[in-house]
């Protein structure tokens, strides 16, 4: 993935009249003949330019979609050609008409990035097309206040998780943590520290229950202070599930982020609730016994939103973007606890090279493995999806976790997987609520 925050931009009104060249480049690579970026001519008042699509961070067209067609996420806006109808209320309600609809197919299309590879950049001669950066990214994030250095494995994703949350958080936040391996990444006090915000370092029982202590003390002297909780998957799904559990049902303000990395990693890779199904680890070996876990993982953020909290989501930073998005609603939230579910590969745990963990992030989600989605106030929304779903061999083949797997063992794990992301799709239809379904 090339620059994450990339979205291509065009000088106002500055093509040179009768110029197609990026039209003709984009038809090219599109394959199909269609243009998703189009010049617009209006010699009446000397105007000439393009018509493509800006990324916008909140698309009018995904609002009238009624197919829920056209999602967002990584800072692109795409449309899923199965479910669209052809109804073409996408068109009408873009204010930058940058969706297109053909008659042929009946189905609207637009431009989707091309995965950052523009031919339509190298096209234009006048230097008037470029990629720029992305204005959810550039407006929200501020100061990085995680020092360089910090000790954890060479590849691990926690370090950018946990950096991109604190350049939305910022510097008016109370940092919560508990054993596991974040803790010595955010905290490490007999270092000095390395996150530059006061941090409490709890048990792995009670860091919910402590958050809410401080969180209550600064209400009653009358400040309203950021409470954030950065855990692992043991600290979150096993052992210190009661105190989260209680927080929720409690309704305490507070964000609490969970770093899962499927293991108890930082003890030895011990299998956890959130293990999957046939994982190896040190606890569920490979052997003439054992196939490695044999039971399905616990549904951590499904169990959290049917809390009722206000705010769920899962996340990976191979989706950055849709990561901020989240972080930012979750921020917002004031009337009772905010959970983000943020996938976290391990290339200790997971037997993988340290140069794959977006990879492997990102294949997690385009498989169905880890669906992206959110719970605002008990609806359902996917904020990515794939327009058809690869494999999950191309997941779990790049894991020495997995290296055992039998053709039977693989079509079993991707049944289940597929029956979790059919729950969440269940959810999702028809935009119903929880109640509602």
């Amino acid at each position: 993935m090339k620059g994450f925050n990339d979205v291509l931009m065009a000088e106002y009104g500055r093509c040179p009249p009768g110029c197609s060249a990026c039209e003709e480049a984009c038809g090219r690579r599109a394959g199909d003949g269609k243009a998703r970026i189009q010049p617009v001519s209006v010699p009446e008042v000397n105007f000439y330019g393009v018509a493509r699509c800006i990324q916008c961070s909140m698309p009018a067209c995904a609002l009238v979609c009624p197919t829920k067609a056209i999602t967002r996420s990584n800072g692109v806006v795409r449309i899923a050609e199965e479910r669209c109808v052809g109804c073409a209320l996408c068109t009408l309600a873009c204010p930058y008409a940058g969706i297109f609809y053909d008659p042929g197919s009946k189905k609207a299309y637009k431009c989707e990035m091309c995965d950052q590879e523009i031919d339509c950049v190298e096209a234009c001669e006048h230097g008037i097309l470029s990629l720029g950066q992305s204005r959810l990214i550039r407006q929200h994030l501020g100061e990085d206040l995680l020092a360089p250095g910090v000790p954890l494995c060479q590849g691990c994703s926690m370090e950018l998780s946990v950096r991109l949350a604190m350049r939305v958080f910022g510097r008016e936040t109370l940092i919560f943590t508990g054993p596991g391996c974040v803790a010595p990444a955010i905290a490490a006090v007999y270092q000095g520290g390395f996150l530059h915000v006061p941090t409490f370092v709890c048990c792995m029982t009670n860091m919910p229950a402590i958050m809410t202590g401080v969180k209550r003390h600064f209400r009653n002297v009358g400040k309203d202070v950021t409470c954030v909780g950065f855990a692992g998957d043991g600290m979150t799904a096993d052992i210190g599930f009661q105190s989260l559990s209680g927080a929720a049902e409690r309704g305490e303000n507070l964000i609490y982020i969970c770093l899962d990395n499927e293991a108890y990693m930082n003890t030895g890779i011990q299998r956890s609730g959130t293990t999957p199904l046939f994982s190896w680890t040190s606890t569920t070996p490979i052997g003439e016994k054992g196939r490695g876990k044999q039971r399905e993982p616990k549904n951590v953020p499904l169990l959290m939103a049917f809390h009722g909290v206000p705010y769920v989501a899962t996340a990976t930073v191979a989706f950055p973007e849709d990561y901020v998005q989240k972080l930012l609603k979750a921020k917002a939230v004031k009337d009772g606890m905010a959970y983000v579910h943020v996938l976290t590969p391990c290339p200790t745990g997971w037997r993988t090279s340290a140069s794959q963990a977006i990879e492997l992030s990102k294949l997690a989600v385009e498989t169905g493995y880890f669906p992206l989605w959110e719970a605002e106030n008990g609806k359902f929304n996917f904020t990515y999806r794939a327009k058809e779903l690869r494999p999950l061999k191309e997941f779990t083949g790049l894991t020495g976790r997995f290296a055992h797997l039998t053709q039977k063992e693989l079509k079993v794990l991707t049944k289940v997987m597929r029956s979790r992301l059919r729950l969440i799709e269940h959810l999702v239809e028809g935009g119903k609520t929880i109640e509602e379904n």
